[in-house]
């Protein structure tokens, strides 16, 4: 199984584990696993992480910083089935009514140059790889944004998507405990 992981489940990563991890045992098991390429990082995720709570993914964790570490996503274009979805499964009833024209191609942009489409588009083009996505987000609630949360559009697209907790639950010799 390989994984591509998501800017929500490193934040919680690195706020919520490693500070726990005194041997760095989780920090150099998540090390060895992008190093790897068990674990994914997009380069589009890893510009998000830059910009995230005054770098704390990127300070945390330098080694995701390295090029030989991320995918390149420059190549990972959607086809016309895609942006169909996109344009009518994809999208937030809520909003879809109160946005137009040019500021819907607008906001569609914006959203197809963020992380979450790229994460898809990795998954949908290596099916055959059992490719995971990992992530904190639920499917509910969606900030009145133009397209649904990550979850939502997996089911749609019948992408596996798992939990940080349930990731590392699948992993042998990682054993989270309090003494």
């Amino acid at each position: 199984m390989k994984v591509v992981i998501d800017t929500s489940s490193l934040l919680s990563l690195v706020r919520y584990y490693l500070p726990f991890d005194k041997s760095r045992i989780l920090y150099n098991f998540i090390e060895s696993k992008i190093e790897s390429k068990e674990i994914l990082i997009l380069d589009k995720v890893y510009n998000e992480c830059k910009y995230v709570s005054k770098e704390i993914i990127v300070k945390t964790l330098p080694y995701i910083t390295n090029r030989k570490n991320q995918i390149n996503t420059t190549d990972l274009l959607p086809n016309e089935i895609f942006f169909n979805k996109l344009e009518n499964e994809f999208i937030n009833d809520s909003v879809k009514n109160k946005i137009k024209g040019v500021e819907f191609e607008n906001r569609k942009n914006v959203y197809m140059n963020s992380a979450d489409p790229k994460l898809l588009l990795y998954c949908l083009q290596n099916k055959n790889d059992d490719v995971v996505i990992v992530s904190e987000e639920t499917d509910s609630s969606n900030d009145n944004k133009l397209f649904k949360k990550l979850p939502a559009i997996c089911k749609i697209l019948d992408i596996t998507i798992i939990t940080l907790p349930k990731l590392l639950d699948q992993y042998d010799g990682i054993n989270l405990e309090f003494k």
